[in-house]
């Protein structure tokens, strides 16, 4: 499968593009299957809502699963489906590369005592020689707003935006006067079981708390392109796979 070039168009002009209908109900249910049992057991690596939010609690509230990609091999075929991959190749112009150190999870947003996701880039994460990244967004049940839908800046992957722009962690500020006229910007879709998202790395993104009472679970990973190469001694100087 190949994007049309409308397709194409929106994805470079928003930076980021919803493919509806795209993972098989059979393969999302088993990923789900498997993520839930690993969710219930807290199996390692994770991160918690606890770290998240830099809070010294003794309880742990998974907010994602980490390294999936060798966890289950139900993991491992959605990261490396043969039907998207082509499509990557398109945005990034290349051939899209893995990269097993960044992303690669399962997100959750938990009911009730999920935390906001601020709004951000996901260039924050990593270093590269440039930012042709993308990431890849399955929700795996149907998301929405009330239980943390992402939402999106478009064209904010173009922007040169400033350091004053950002706090200390690097999340875009809601207050700061040149910020508020862009998140007005903002966008939504809602998701249903199958659908993807791709969106790049420099595109601002958030998603508000889960507040409703059943958990939103979805997959992310990021892929890279082949001649984007990874800084050495760094966080993202790590495993990567191929998609050729």
């Amino acid at each position: 499968m190949q994007l049309n070039q409308e397709q194409l168009n929106e994805f470079n002009k928003n930076g980021f593009l919803v493919l509806r209908n795209f993972a098989p109900q059979t393969l999302c249910e088993a990923i789900l299957h498997k993520a839930k049992q690993h969710l219930e057991a807290k199996q390692l690596p994770i991160e918690s809502e606890q770290e998240y939010l830099q809070q010294e609690d003794s309880s742990v509230t998974v907010r994602r699963l980490r390294q999936v990609y060798k966890r289950e091999a139900v993991f491992q075929e959605w990261m490396t489906y043969d039907e998207i991959r082509p499509i990557l190749k398109q945005v990034l112009k290349d051939t899209p590369v893995l990269t097993l150190a960044h992303h690669n999870s399962i997100m959750t947003k938990m009911p009730q005592i999920s935390s906001r996701t601020f709004w951000h880039q996901d260039v924050r994460y990593w270093n590269f020689e440039t930012s042709d990244l993308v990431s890849v967004w399955l929700a795996l049940d149907d998301e929405y707003l009330e239980n943390g839908l992402l939402e999106f800046i478009p064209g904010s992957h173009t922007l040169q935006l400033e350091k004053e722009q950002f706090d200390e962690m690097s999340n875009f500020l809601d207050d700061h006067q040149k910020n508020k006229a862009l998140i007005e910007q903002k966008v939504h879709t809602n998701l249903h079981q199958g659908d993807v998202v791709l969106f790049h790395c420099k595109t601002l993104h958030h998603a508000g708390k889960n507040i409703t009472d059943q958990a939103k679970i979805s997959f992310v990973y990021t892929v890279k392109a082949a001649h984007n190469k990874a800084l050495k001694d760094t966080r993202s100087d790590f495993e990567e796979v191929v998609l050729d």
